[in-house]
């Protein structure tokens, strides 16, 4: 992971704003970002150990050197966890459960009202309820049932979601943060190749290498029947070592969005 590591500072160097850190900057100057020296300077580190770093040549970079290079960088919590397991020698074993457990699959079930399903780490759909279902896709006609693979290899995405490219950014950067987690995770670098091979809007999002973890937001949907949705979100991680996530949507109450998901709670009833 040591060239990753390099392209992941190299990209966040060259995003950086010099006023945001302090660097005056004159009309002469070429760089749009930071220039490594200023980099290592402000880190605190040696230019010669900071370029080695971007090369990947450099290996076993210090806890305290990593969040040197965060604050530098100005890296969010996300991203900083991300140089973390970058640099880490030991990535985390992947989870292996591929199936949501019976009580998950019984409590989508009781939610008649609420649009609820359980992913994996890699956006694979474990269980779901009737009105996801409405939401998304059929899920149950649907043996390769992984979000990625619908939102950026399926046409017909792009008339579920409005906000497509939002929805595929942020796909494309879930998928980054678990790929440097779960490095030796095979099943995902097999996503990761397919979705590189067959979709160009992946490969131009991963090679931004940006990063994204949404625990909760805002999603709009639009479905033949009801139109339009705006439905609130929220990411529930379950506290066990399956790394499985609870997704539910909810409407705004009083709102058209409510009354349009009470018309597909119906229809899917």
């Amino acid at each position: 992971m040591d060239r990753e590591l390099g392209r992941f500072l190299k990209s966040r160097r060259e995003a950086a704003t010099p006023a945001a850190s302090g660097i005056l900057t004159g009309p002469r100057r070429r760089v749009a970002g930071l220039r490594r020296e200023e980099v290592a300077q402000l880190a605190g580190i040696s230019v010669e150990y900071y370029v080695r770093l971007e090369q990947g040549r450099a290996r076993g970079p210090s806890p305290e050197v990593l969040d040197a290079l965060a604050r530098t960088l100005r890296l969010d919590d996300v991203e900083r966890g991300h140089l973390h397991d970058l640099a880490s020698a030991r990535p985390a074993r992947p989870p292996s459960a591929r199936r949501a457990r019976p009580e998950l699959v019984g409590l989508l079930a009781k939610l008649d009202r609420v649009p609820a399903l359980v992913l994996d780490h890699r956006l694979d759909v474990l269980a779901w309820n009737p009105l996801s279902a409405q939401l998304f896709f059929d899920f149950a006609a649907t043996p390769a049932r992984n979000l990625a693979r619908f939102c950026l290899l399926d046409p017909a995405s792009r008339e579920v979601f409005p906000d497509w490219h939002d929805v595929a950014r942020a796909t494309v950067g879930q998928l980054r943060l678990v790929a440097a987690r779960y490095a030796t995770d095979q099943a995902l670098a097999t996503l990761i190749g397919e979705l590189t091979l067959r979709s160009e809007p992946f490969r131009t999002l991963w090679s931004g290498r940006v990063v994204q973890q949404r625990t909760h937001g805002r999603k709009r949907f639009r479905h033949p029947v009801a139109g339009e949705l705006t439905l609130r979100f929220e990411n529930f991680e379950l506290p066990d070592s399956t790394g499985q996530r609870l997704v539910t949507f909810t409407a705004e109450p009083g709102s058209p969005s409510e009354s349009a998901l009470d018309l597909l709670a119906h229809w899917a009833g």
